[in-house]
């Protein structure tokens, strides 16, 4: 994710990094195209100008698509930051709730540290790799066992249960305290699950094609409806709209799967370098 000041918005306007530009230069450049060969053409033979009534009935309709698509992607980014914010919140509180009802017995300090494994392994499985994070402190045989696991992240919660019965069945907690931090596990395979949810769901293939061909058909014919009024600047608004209605469903495409490493997917590995920071402070503080 690349940081910014929303306030100074007069230095983006020539930003090249995170602004798509590059991503959608090549289907903006086919439509300038199309209008300067149009507008060339035009000056022969204006016969082949048509009049724009179609393309204002369905400019309402393709806006309507438009907005559809960017809201959807922009409600999974924002899932996708929810799920990340109650990972955060469920390691805090199973940290918590170890130091506190543990009592500075051994599991304790084994939570932490499969809890640390757990997101750095999350954030890996998200990016179809393996990791428990650079800085684990697990042993070496606990490493190879989590890493040759299929899915790493359900293997840890499973370990991190283990290690909250064994205590249960030496008596370090009670019963309720055990469903007080199964709840935590729990919550943490739900999340995965979550996003996984959001990975694996992109938007309906029929909607996404659909939308694709009537934006670049609208497009392409485009300065068939302007050059008319505008003769040989037509390249100029037909230019122009291109590039925002291009852009916008190349913003859809870019934020609906949040989980990534491009300029504008979430800060997974800053999130989880936070979290370990903050649970390695609290372990050390006490």
């Amino acid at each position: 994710m690349i940081e910014y000041d929303p306030h100074h918005w007069r230095s983006h306007f020539f930003d090249l990094r995170g602004s798509l530009v590059r991503e959608i230069a090549y289907r903006v450049g086919l439509c300038a195209l199309t209008a300067i060969t149009v507008s060339i053409v035009f000056h022969y033979h204006e016969h082949i100008a048509i009049p724009d009534k179609p393309h204002l009935l369905v400019g309402p309709a393709l806006a309507l698509l438009l907005v559809f698509r960017t809201n959807n992607a922009n409600e999974r980014y924002w899932e996708g930051r929810r799920v990340w914010g109650g990972i955060v919140n469920t390691s805090r509180n199973l940290r918590r709730k170890a130091e506190s009802l543990l009592h500075g017995d051994a599991a304790s300090a084994q939570i932490v540290e499969w809890s640390i494994a757990w997101f750095w392994s999350a954030r890996a499985h998200l990016l179809e790799e393996k990791s428990l994070g650079s800085a684990t402190r697990l042993s070496a045989e606990d490493q190879a066992r989590a890493l040759a696991a299929p899915h790493i992240p359900v293997f840890i919660a499973s370990q991190i249960t283990s290690i909250i019965a064994d205590a249960r069945r030496r008596n370090v907690i009670t019963d309720i305290q055990q469903q007080m931090f199964d709840a935590d596990v729990q919550a943490l395979v739900d999340h995965i699950g979550a996003c996984e949810r959001i990975d694996q769901t992109p938007l309906p293939y029929a909607y996404a094609v659909h939308l694709r061909r009537a934006l670049l058909l609208y497009c392409v014919t485009l300065p068939f409806a302007l050059v008319s009024v505008f003769g040989e600047w037509t390249v100029l608004p037909s230019f122009i709209v291109c590039y925002i209605l291009i852009g916008i469903e190349e913003i859809g495409t870019e934020i609906e799967g949040p989980f990534g490493r491009r300029h504008n997917d979430l800060p997974l590995d800053s999130i989880c370098a936070r979290l370990e920071a903050n649970l390695r402070e609290v372990k050390n503080k006490s």
